[in-house]
Formats: C-alpha cells, sequence, structure tokens
C-alpha cells in the first residue's frame, strides 16, 4: 500500500528571544535552523501491547546561521520509531549518526557528549490539550523538556515549555540551562 510509505521535506526555526540582557542581546539571543529530509513507514503492526505506527529514516542538517566564532552547525543521519500505547499517549525513540566533518571545519566537536545519540519522547493528549516530556541523555548530563500546549486555533497552539540541561541551543550546547518558556507553535504530536 503506497499509504505506508512517504517522502517528507520539513523546517524546524527556534528563535529564543531574551528580554533580559539589553547589553547582549534584548530581541533573540540565538536562532537555530533545522532543515531535513525523512523516509516514513507506517507498518501499523501490533505487538506486547503496543502499536507500531511509525518508522522515520532521515538526513538533518541544524545550524545557527552565524559566522565564527559563533557559528555551530552539524549533520545527522536519524532513526526514530513511533509506538502507541493507548489513543492519547504516544512514545517515540530517536537515535542519530553525527556525521563525519573534517576537523578542520568543526566547530563544535564534542557535541555528542552534551547531545548524545538519541532522545525519548511521551506524548499525552488528554482532551485538547498536549503534554510532551522528551529527556536526551549525554555523557555529560541530560537534557529534559517539558511541555504543555493548548489550541489557539484549527492551526496555532500556545505553549509553555521548561527546559534543564545541555543542548538547549546550538550556540549553547555544552552550557548547562534552565529556562521556562512561552511561545506560539503551528503544529504539534497528536493534534487535536
Amino acid at each position: 500500500d503506497s499509504r505506508q510509505y512517504a517522502v517528507w521535506a520539513a523546517y524546524t526555526q527556534q528563535s529564543n528571544w531574551q528580554i533580559a540582557n539589553g547589553d547582549l542581546s534584548r530581541p533573540f539571543r540565538e536562532t537555530d535552523y533545522q532543515p531535513e529530509l525523512i523516509f516514513t513507514y507506517r507498518p501499523d503492526l501490533e505487538f506486547g501491547g503496543f502499536r507500531w505506527r511509525l518508522l522515520n529514516l532521515g538526513l538533518v542538517h541544524q545550524s545557527n546561521g552565524r559566522a565564527e566564532p559563533l557559528s555551530r552547525s552539524w549533520n545527522r543521519a536519524i532513526a526514530q520509531v513511533g509506538l502507541q500505547v493507548t489513543d492519547d499517549i504516544v512514545l517515540g525513540m530517536r537515535a542519530w549518526y553525527r556525521l563525519p566533518e573534517d576537523a578542520d571545519d568543526d566547530n563544535n566537536p564534542n557535541e555528542y557528549r552534551y547531545l548524545g545519540y538519541g532522545d525519548l519522547r511521551a506524548v499525552w493528549t488528554p482532551g485538547r490539550s498536549t503534554w510532551t516530556l522528551m529527556v536526551r541523555p549525554g555523557t555529560e548530563g541530560t537534557g529534559v523538556e517539558a511541555t504543555w500546549s493548548y489550541p489557539l486555533t484549527r492551526i496555532l497552539r500556545a505553549y509553555v515549555q521548561y527546559y534543564d540541561g545541555y543542548g538547549e541551543s546550538l550556540l549553547d550546547y555544552d552550557h548547562h540551562v534552565r529556562r521556562i518558556g512561552l511561545g506560539v507553535a503551528l503544529s504539534d504530536y497528536l493534534q487535536r
């Protein structure tokens, strides 16, 4: 069945606005850009009480678009599995392999120590709310992100997000960060 397979191009942009630091940059501290190409397979198989809904294989480029010495970028090959536990709980497991760079061109050579080799995500959608917990283990520390979102319109969702750990942005990949963010998202996991 051709509906089981798809190829996607995706683009994510994350801008971190900092209103409290006028000396360095009041509007935006960092903006990260992430285009990706993804091959998707939807097996829809049941095993062990789970329903295997998704397998993604892809190539991801992530960059902050800045000049040296603040330039950060990396390229990854990813594999992601999505499992449905109940009608409103989904688990996602993603692993990645950082594509090698020439040592002279690598502006973040120890990134894997902070960003690890993958992440785990749990999504719960009781009613119209969406709760998401992401854990990204690294050898220097673990990044944890908790998000609550709620629909404003059919395509926009307001969200509140807490992050604690490394790798919150490319510029600060090797700095421990704790932050609370408010924002608007164009789409969401299991959006209702």
